[in-house]
């Protein structure tokens, strides 16, 4: 009578293998947006093209990436746009009018970020108010600061900033390669540290993790935080990049932010999400607005068709969600 065989576990092994999945779906769907444009226009497949659009996307991928952080432990964040127009205002005040030299200006505008990061999160957590509304405040009180210290004029700053944007390797601009730096460390602290299991954790069960005795406050606080200063780094390779500090820099870059977030798969609902994954969903926004742009689409219709992209993303989430619960 022979032995009975060892039950083999068929089970996945590997977690990573599910996230390289989701890396693959978002690294396909990029390369059709590239293959229909390449046929649909004859300059858009391109290495200029390709260094331009990444040359572009910096401020985008730092305050997508924040808003993963934010969307993770279940809050919003809709102040970043304005955000980033107060810091940008805050540079180029300094330099344009105060005269202060560029590295103490830059530091008043991360500083500045720093500070609207931690009201949102104290107000927040103090006295347990949504974010939404929280930020929905911060979205005017700093867009009107930006317009009172500026007089709601744009400050030219000429030459002074401009090496910020300016140094480049093989092409690409060195604010891209700090973005993908920061894309990098952050999947790492998210996936591979205490810290980013508690940010999964508070998005998942906040009352779980308090009742466990973990205080969410500070990872909440940190998060906010965080945020304020990665939008006051976009604000600043804005700056660089136009050479001048517009009162009205970073109108609708929350939107940008949360649909590159969503695309990229993090749930609104929190607990769910992955900075690899909003690198990608950036990455398609701006593949589509350009290849728009060369195919000659009036803005209207890159809106609608952008806007179209993101309520099939966040469909497409509903049901892959519904999967992994097995409805």
């Amino acid at each position: 009578m022979s032995e009975p065989q060892p039950k083999i576990d068929h089970g996945l092994r590997l977690p990573w293998l599910g996230f390289a999945a989701d890396y693959l779906g978002m690294a396909a769907a990029l390369a059709a947006l590239i293959a229909v444009f390449s046929l649909g226009t004859e300059h858009f497949f391109s290495a200029t093209t390709f260094r331009t659009i990444a040359n572009q996307i910096p401020s985008a991928i730092l305050i997508a990436t924040a808003m993963t952080y934010v969307l993770i432990i279940r809050e919003i964040d809709l102040s970043v746009g304005s955000v980033l127009g107060w810091c940008s205002a805050v540079l180029g005040v300094a330099v344009a009018r105060w005269q202060w030299p560029v590295p103490l200006a830059l530091l008043a505008a991360a500083g500045a970020g720093f500070l609207c990061g931690l009201f949102n999160g104290l107000v927040t957590i103090r006295w347990r108010l949504p974010s939404f509304i929280v930020t929905l405040g911060m979205l005017e009180m700093a867009r009107g600061a930006a317009h009172a210290l500026t007089s709601s004029q744009t400050q030219y700053l000429g030459s002074a900033v401009e090496d910020i944007a300016g140094a480049s390797i093989f092409g690409l601009s060195l604010p891209f390669l700090l973005a993908m730096a920061v894309v990098i460390a952050a999947q790492l602290v998210l996936s591979r540290t205490v810290f980013g299991r508690y940010m999964v954790a508070i998005g998942t069960n906040e009352e779980a993790v308090r009742l466990s005795g973990i205080d969410p406050r500070p990872v909440k606080l940190a998060v906010f935080t965080l945020t304020g200063f990665l939008v006051a780094a976009a604000a600043i390779i804005d700056t660089s990049r136009f050479q001048s500090a517009n009162p009205n820099a970073g109108t609708g870059f929350e939107l940008q932010a949360v649909a590159a977030a969503v695309i990229g798969g993090t749930s609104l609902m929190g607990g769910r999400g992955s900075v690899v994954s909003t690198f990608f969903g950036v990455l398609i926004i701006a593949v589509l607005n350009s290849g728009l742009a060369a195919v000659g689409a009036r803005d209207e219709t890159k809106r609608l068709v952008t806007g179209a992209v993101i309520v099939a993303a966040v469909i497409a989430d509903h049901y892959r969600h519904r999967l992994a619960r097995g409805e």
